[in-house]
């Protein structure tokens, strides 16, 4: 299995056509490219079904012990290609920041994928879609925006919610875009400089986007509560 460096290099050169669609269509276009390479896979990536997979076998069949690894995985891996999209500097920062902003989006999508999967959740369900896409905000996140009315309720609900909703579906990506620029492009000041320096900037770049997956998959474990029986 490649490790979290080469996976890394090869988002950062490989989803430079479907970065480029960031912007306002990017909640209805580039993400949901991202949430199908997520899913399904790309290239030498596997899919989020065959990382549950491999990780259940790893563990002998211990769902918690794979999720837990796929988990640490994947915070390894948002690491690296943060790094590599954030290592440029001021050079590269108008390309490096929609590669990066879609190589999060691809790994912690598949990171929440691959969490459902394990918990019994059909991956080809669009409700089940939105909900994964809903977990990259995170639960204070996603606790602020049901306050505010921007957002009905919960992801497991939305999961297991009678009829999939396409109004929902796209309020959610546009709300997980916004958050992912303003995550990446550097709320704080000081911040964004500093994202700015050569080689120190991939640090920054590389510290961030762990932690954030690092949440994300904690949030994703807590809220998408077992389904059935996995069927791999």
């Amino acid at each position: 299995m490649p490790s979290a460096q080469g996976i890394g290099r090869m988002l950062a050169r490989g989803i430079g056509p479907v970065a480029g669609a960031v912007g306002p269509q990017m909640a209805g276009g580039a993400l949901r490219r991202a949430l199908e390479i997520a899913i399904d896979g790309y290239g030498k990536l596997p899919g989020a079904k065959a990382t549950a997979a491999r990780q259940l076998v790893r563990h002998n069949g211990s769902v918690d012990d794979a999720i837990d690894s796929v988990v640490d995985f994947h915070v390894r891996l948002a690491s690296a290609q943060g790094f590599v999209t954030n290592l440029g500097g001021l050079a590269t920062l108008p390309v490096a920041l929609p590669a990066n902003l879609t190589g999060v989006a691809v790994v912690q999508v598949r990171m929440v994928a691959a969490i459902a999967h394990l918990r019994g959740y059909d991956l080809n369900d669009n409700r089940v879609r939105t909900a994964l896409v809903m977990c990259l905000l995170g639960g204070e996140q996603v606790a602020k925006l049901i306050v505010r009315g921007s957002l009905p309720t919960s992801p497991m609900a939305v999961a297991t919610a009678p009829v999939f909703d396409a109004g929902l579906d796209q309020r959610v990506a546009e709300e997980v875009v916004a958050d992912l620029m303003g995550r990446i492009g550097g709320k704080n000041l000081a911040l964004t400089v500093t994202k700015r320096v050569p080689l120190v900037g991939g640090g920054i770049g590389a510290v961030m986007d762990g932690i954030a997956t690092h949440q994300i998959g904690a949030y994703a474990k807590s809220e998408l509560l077992r389904r059935r029986a996995l069927q791999v």
